[in-house]
């Protein structure tokens, strides 16, 4: 089967390896210890950029 590659916002390859990687690292990967890093952030001296940064990209989560 042909695989279609097109570019840019439509590439079809990437986004099927970008779902497969994250649901292997939902599955297998340190998560309890990235959140932990992620919180450590936001509590840390770089927390009031990440937030204003959440805001302006109108990203979702916990508001803390």
């Amino acid at each position: 089967m042909a695989e279609n590659r097109i570019q840019g916002e439509g590439d079809y390859i990437s986004a099927r390896r970008y779902d497969k990687e994250q649901h292997e690292f939902a599955k297998k990967g340190p998560v309890k210890r990235k959140a932990r890093e992620a919180e450590q952030a936001l509590d840390g001296p770089e927390g009031a950029e990440l937030e204003r940064a959440r805001r302006e990209t109108g990203a979702r989560g916990s508001t803390r």
